[in-house]
Formats: C-alpha cells, sequence, structure tokens
C-alpha cells in the first residue's frame, strides 16, 4: 500500500467512525485525563510549597523537580512493572496489564511538569501578593488561594504542557499496560503495534489525532499566554 492509499484509508478510518479506532482513542483519552486530574492537586500544592517556604534541602528539592522532566517514560514504567509485578511490593493491587495502572504511570509522569511549572509560577510573582494576604490576617490556606489565583495562567499551561507530555508518551504504557487491545492499547502503542505489522492505515489515522490534540494543546496555551499578557496590561 503507497503512503496516499494509507492516508486515505485513514481519513476513511475515522469518517466511519471505526469502532477499534475510537475504543483506542478513549482508553488514551480516559487515562490521561484521570492520571492528570490526580496528579494536578498534588503537584501545585507541591510545587507551591517549594517555591514559598525555605527547608533543608529545598535546593535539592528544586533540583530534583526540575532533573525529572529529563527522565524517560520507559524507565518509569520499568520501575512501575516491579513494583506492581506478582512477586513486586505493590503486586497485591493487581494493577499490571490494566488501566489502573497506566493511569498510575500517567500520574508519575505528569508529577514533574505539573510541580516544575507551578514552582515557576509561583517563584515569578510579585511577592507583595502573599505579603498583603499575610497583612489583612490571611490563613497559610488563603495566602496559597491568593498567589495561585494571581499564578493561574501558568497553573493552566502546566496543565496543558502535563497532558500533551502524558498522551504522546509510549514507554510507560507499553510495559505497565501490556498493549491489550480493548483495554490498554493506547493511540501511541497501537502505532507502534501497527507499524511493526506493516498496516499503516490505523497508525496514519492515530497520527492524525494525535497531531490534532498537539495544536489544540498548543492553540490553548497560546490563547492562555495572551490572556496572561493581557492581564498584566490591565494591572
Amino acid at each position: 500500500m503507497s503512503l496516499a492509499d494509507a492516508t486515505a484509508a485513514a481519513f476513511g478510518l475515522l469518517v466511519s467512525g471505526d469502532a477499534t479506532l475510537w475504543q483506542i482513542i478513549w482508553v488514551s483519552l480516559k487515562t490521561s485525563v484521570l492520571g492528570l486530574l490526580f496528579a494536578t492537586p498534588v503537584a501545585v500544592l507541591l510545587g507551591y510549597a517549594i517555591a514559598s517556604y525555605r527547608f533543608p534541602g529545598r535546593r535539592i528539592a528544586i533540583w530534583l523537580s526540575q532533573a525529572a522532566l529529563s527522565l524517560p517514560t520507559v524507565l518509569i514504567g520499568l520501575l512501575l512493572y516491579l513494583l506492581l509485578s506478582r512477586q513486586g511490593p505493590w503486586g497485591a493491587l493487581q494493577w499490571l496489564f490494566t488501566q489502573p495502572g497506566i493511569i498510575l504511570g500517567q500520574f508519575i509522569i505528569a508529577m514533574p511538569v505539573l510541580v516544575a511549572f507551578t514552582l515557576a509560577a509561583v517563584q515569578a510573582a510579585d511577592p507583595r501578593f502573599a505579603e498583603t494576604a499575610i497583612a489583612h490576617g490571611a490563613s497559610p490556606w488563603r495566602v496559597m488561594a491568593t498567589v495561585l489565583h494571581e499564578v493561574r495562567f501558568g497553573v493552566m499551561a502546566a496543565v496543558i504542557s502535563g497532558f500533551g507530555r502524558v498522551i504522546s508518551e509510549v514507554g510507560c504504557a507499553l510495559m505497565v499496560g501490556g498493549n491489550i487491545a480493548g483495554e490498554t492499547r493506547t493511540i501511541t502503542t497501537a502505532i507502534a503495534l501497527e507499524t511493526s505489522k506493516g498496516e499503516f492505515a490505523q497508525g496514519i489515522a492515530l497520527g492524525i489525532v494525535l497531531v490534532a490534540i498537539a495544536l489544540l494543546m498548543n492553540g490553548a496555551l497560546m490563547l492562555l499566554q495572551g490572556d496572561a499578557h493581557a492581564a498584566r496590561g490591565r494591572a
């Protein structure tokens, strides 16, 4: 099959509503969104705490949060495989080759992105926001809410970037999920499988979906950056 024929077949699969194709897309979206939802509150609190408080080992925490951004996802998959395998310490969960296992992997992959972006946003915030809240007798939680509201565009950018990272990764999803049809087969693992079999139509169709998601995410990020610049201009 030529590239033109494969591309035409790929669009045919997308337009016809091929059940297998959309099941793969649904699994990817479901696991990525859930992993991100679980990671976001934890990571935002952690990023805020590292940026706002002085404590022993703070420099190491900042270094680790930034270094974790370059951690290969296949290594995360390997570690989770060892933890979730039958002989592993988390084997009783029986999450290996299941969607909860993939969600756990997406949670771990998203954490460094969310922490690093939140940390950078809080560090760049005007300290007078926190100082004013404290002067008015605000509780620590209220101070945090005030600061995070001021850096909300940075936090939203972190969430968008985190989603882009988790939905496009392949190593962890393949090792922890096992690429089981209808259960743990994601967009990226399906592309790898179909390419290895020489079946390019479905791989191209899924690639088109990934490109569309990337364009949407980057468009949303550009809109947020524009809103942030407009908000600073009005301040």
